[in-house]
Order: C-alpha cells, then sequence, then structure tokens
C-alpha cells in the first residue's frame, strides 16, 4: 500500500505510524542502526515504499524516504537520503537497489 505525502515529515511520520520505527543510516555497503545495532546487506532487506520530495527553493535539492522491510519481516525501519549530487558514498550493490526504487 503506497500512499501520497505532501513533506518528508509527514512520510516518516505516516511510516512510523505503520510500524516503521527503526532509523536506518546507509554505511557504504549496508544499512544500519546502530542504537538498534542492526546492519542489513542489501541481500537481506527489501524496499518495499520510497517516496522522492523535491527542495521548496532548489529542485535540484532533493531527498528520498524509503521503507525498509527485513527478508524475515521481522525489521521494519526508515531510511532517509539526499540523492543526486549530495548522495552518500555507498557501493555498486546499495546503489543499484536504492536506485531501482526511485525510478519505479
Amino acid at each position: 500500500m503506497t500512499l501520497q505525502y505532501d513533506t518528508m515529515i509527514a512520510a516518516i511520520q505516516g511510516l512510523q505510524s505503520r510500524g516503521y520505527t527503526i532509523d536506518f543510516n546507509l554505511a557504504f555497503d549496508q544499512l544500519k542502526s546502530a542504537s538498534e545495532n542492526i546492519y542489513l546487506k542489501p541481500e537481506d532487506f527489501e524496499i518495499v515504499e520510497s517516496y522522492r520530495f523535491e527542495g521548496d527553493s532548489n529542485p535540484a535539492d532533493e531527498d528520498v524516504v524509503y521503507a525498509i522491510e527485513s527478508k524475515d519481516g521481522k525489521t521494519k525501519g526508515i531510511l532517509t537520503s539526499a540523492y543526486g549530487m549530495y548522495a552518500e558514498t555507498i557501493n555498486n550493490s546499495m546503489l543499484q537497489k536504492l536506485s531501482f526504487h526511485l525510478h519505479k
């Protein structure tokens, strides 16, 4: 069930209300939640929803919110990331997985 959100904050709050409570960060070749001691390689998770937002003053300022689920279904969280010129350095496997969902 993919919904529409007007803002990045609304997307995060909506996902959290549906159980996506773990905050993930990119760590080159994996997603990590240091506070939960969870680390997921690209083959260990699925992106079930993604939402793209452009900046108000500059369309080049773009962010994306991903709803992440582990393959076993036990872990649900959110990854927020800039893309374009401000995107983090990540490995090719992670880049392919994240990019695929941006262009759906």
